[in-house]
């Protein structure tokens, strides 16, 4: 009875690969996710990560080939995620200042939340970017948030509300270091500065700043005081 007992656990992974090979693919990305947040790409341990999730260390050699490739499906699936998240905010049908702002409001509100994002991004580029998937594996994915950009900065640009002469790209790069900064130097800025800014309050306010300070950049200078009135 032991014995069978012992088997039917072993042979349980097996069965929930077969019946289930996408909820066990999810599962590991989970686990690996958190584990190579906490304690990057060298200390993160494929033993341990199979010890957290519904399948085996076999299974996920299986899946990824190494370490290596589940920490670059981790990254890709965790930029990912953001675009999809971006894609559900129906930005198209919206005034491109309410658009913009949105857009920058929902960047701060996705960091703040997924610090297990930032985290990955701060290993990657400990690491200069050396694990990133290739780029025609995520462009696509990453390229929707510069499409979004494009679609809201062109058409504020046609209404005469935005200035000429900037980029997505260079927008893309504004939102992300505003919002990327409240969540990687947190720990040190709270040490230096106390707290204040990132209880309930404070994170309402930056949130609203950055949205201001974003909009600010953009519109046309007659625009900006018509914002401020």
């Amino acid at each position: 009875m032991t014995i069978q007992a012992s088997a039917d656990t072993v042979d349980h992974p097996r069965r929930s690969w077969k019946q289930d090979p996408d909820g066990v693919r999810a599962n590991i990305l989970q686990v690996a996710r958190e584990a190579f947040a906490n304690k990057g790409l060298t200390g993160a341990k494929i033993e341990e990560i199979a010890a957290r999730t519904a399948t085996s260390k076999r299974m996920i050699y299986y899946y990824f080939g190494d370490k290596e490739g589940l920490y670059r499906e981790v990254l890709a699936d965790a930029y990912r995620r953001m675009r999809v998240a971006e894609d559900t905010l129906d930005l198209e049908d919206m005034p491109p200042v309410d658009a913009l702002r949105k857009l920058a409001e929902f960047t701060f509100d996705h960091h703040r939340t997924s610090r297990d994002f930032i985290r990955l991004v701060m290993i990657e580029n400990v690491h200069n970017g050396q694990h990133m998937p290739d780029a025609a594996e995520i462009s696509g994915q990453n390229s929707s948030a510069i499409r979004l950009l494009e679609d809201i900065y062109d058409r504020g640009r046609e209404a005469g509300l935005f200035r000429p002469g900037l980029s997505a790209v260079e927008l893309h790069w504004h939102i992300s270091a505003l919002c990327y900064f409240n969540v990687s130097n947190r720990a040190t800025f709270s040490q230096i500065f106390g707290d204040e800014l990132f209880k309930p309050e404070g994170q309402t306010n930056l949130r609203r700043h950055v949205g201001d300070m974003v909009l600010r950049f953009v519109l046309m200078p007659d625009k900006i005081a018509e914002m401020r009135g």
